[in-house]
C-alpha cells in the first residue's frame, strides 16, 4: 500500500508537472529526510506511478502515464459513491490496450518476487507427486474452479452440491436447470485446456470464441463476437457496440497478451480484458477465469480456483477496472488467490 508520505509526494508532482527531487524535498517542508525523498522517489518509480528524465542535478519527476493504472485507490470510500455521482469513464478506452498497457509492467518488483517464490514452491510440491496424485489435486481445483467461477455470476450451488453434481452427475433440489449446465459447462472447459495445454498459446480470437462455446453451451447464450449492444448492471460504463470495433479491442488484446514475456501478467491482463471489451453477449467473465487458467496452465504455472474470493469483492474490483482503468485492486486479488492455490492445492 502506499503511505501518506507518498500520497504527499505525488501530489506535489501532479501540481508541478516536471520537478526537481530537491523542489520535491523543498515542497514536503522538513518533514522528512532529503535521502527519504530519494528513497521514496525510487519506490515510486518501480511501482511505475511516476516516471523521470535527465541525469544527475538536471533529472526531472513527473507523474507516469501508467498512473491512473496502478495507483492504490480506497475501494471502500469509492463506492461511498453511487453509480450516479461517480464521475467515471463512460465509454471504451481505445489506447488503453494498444498504447497504455503495451508500454508498462503491471507488477512492481517486489510483486514479482512474492509470485515467483509461490510458483517456485508449486514446482517444488508437484515434484513430489505421483502422476495420480497431481490429477486429484487438480480435479479438486477444478471443482473448485467451477464452483466459484459459477457462484460469482449468480449460481446458487454450493459446493458440496458442485462436487456432487460434477462427481456423480446429481443435481441439486431446488435449483434450475441452467445452473447444472453453467456448472457442468466449467468443468468440461477445464477438462479442454488440461487435455490442450497449448491451445491458446499463441492466444487468437477463435481460440477464445472456441472456450466460450464450452462455457454457454446450452444456455441460450449467443455464440461469437456479439452484434448488439449490452449493459452492465452496477455502472454506466458502456462497452464498444460496433461488432468490427469489438473484434480489433479482441485482436489487439491478443497481440498485447502475445507480446508479454511475464505469465502473471499474461494472465492478469486476460482476467480484467476480456471482461471489459465484453466481446460475448453473456459469459464474459466465466470465459476470462478459463483463458487467464489456460495460460497459467500452458506455462506450468499454478492454476487459480478464487474458492476463497467474495463475490462482491471481485465484481467491486471489476467495476473499478470498467470506471476508472484502474487494476490495482483487481492485481491484489489475482496475487492473494494465487497464494491460495499454491498453498492449498498440490
Amino acid at each position: 500500500m502506499i503511505d501518506k508520505r507518498e500520497i504527499d509526494i505525488i501530489e506535489i508532482i501532479k501540481e508541478n508537472q516536471e520537478i526537481s527531487s530537491k523542489e520535491i524535498y523543498e515542497g514536503v517542508a522538513s518533514s522528512i529526510s532529503y535521502a527519504t525523498v530519494k528513497r521514496i522517489l525510487s519506490k515510486l518509480i518501480d511501482e511505475s506511478l511516476i516516471t523521470k528524465k535527465g541525469q544527475g542535478k538536471s533529472t526531472k519527476y513527473m507523474i507516469s502515464p501508467t498512473y491512473e493504472l496502478l495507483c492504490p485507490i480506497d475501494i471502500d470510500k469509492y463506492y461511498e459513491k453511487e453509480i450516479d455521482e461517480r464521475d467515471i469513464k463512460t465509454t471504451f478506452n481505445l489506447l488503453l490496450v494498444p498504447e497504455t498497457l503495451k508500454k508498462c509492467s503491471l507488477f512492481t518488483s517486489n510483486e514479482l518476487e512474492q509470485l515467483e517464490l509461490l510458483q517456485n514452491k508449486f514446482k517444488k510440491n508437484i515434484s513430489q507427486l505421483s502422476e495420480t496424485e497431481y490429477k486429484k489435486e487438480l480435479e479438486r481445483l477444478a471443482i473448485d474452479l467451477s464452483w466459484k467461477s459459477s457462484q460469482i455470476e449468480g449460481n446458487t450451488y454450493s459446493l458440496l452440491e458442485t462436487e456432487r453434481l460434477l462427481k456423480e452427475k446429481e443435481t441439486a433440489s431446488g435449483k434450475t436447470k441452467d445452473e447444472a449446465i453453467m456448472l457442468l459447462n466449467h468443468k468440461e472447459a477445464i477438462d479442454f485446456i488440461i487435455e490442450h495445454p497449448d491451445y491458446v498459446i499463441p492466444l487468437s480470437v477463435s481460440r477464445i470464441e472456441d472456450i466460450h462455446s464450452i462455457l454457454v453451451k446450452e444456455l441460450g447464450v449467443d455464440k461469437n463476437i456479439r452484434k448488439r449492444r449490452v449493459g452492465i448492471s452496477g455502472t454506466n460504463y458502456r462497452p464498444l457496440d460496433n461488432e468490427f470495433q469489438i473484434a480489433e479491442a479482441l485482436s489487439n488484446m491478443c497481440e498485447l497478451v502475445n507480446s508479454k514475456v511475464n505469465v502473471f501478467e499474461k494472465a492478469l491482463l486476460l482476467l480484467v480484458l476480456i471482461s471489459y471489451i465484453q466481446p460475448f453477449a453473456d459469459g464474459n467473465k466465466r470465459t476470462a477465469r478459463i483463458v487467464s487458467n489456460a495460460v497459467l496452465m500452458n506455462h506450468k504455472h499454478c492454476p487459480i480456483s478464487f474458492r476463497t474470493v467474495d463475490s462482491v469483492e471481485y465484481k467491486k474490483a471489476m467495476l473499478l477496472f470498467y470506471e476508472q482503468n484502474n487494476i490495482s485492486i483487481f492485481k491484489e486479488i489475482f496475487i492473494d488467490q494465487f497464494e491460495f492455490a499454491v498453498n492449498t492445492y498440490f
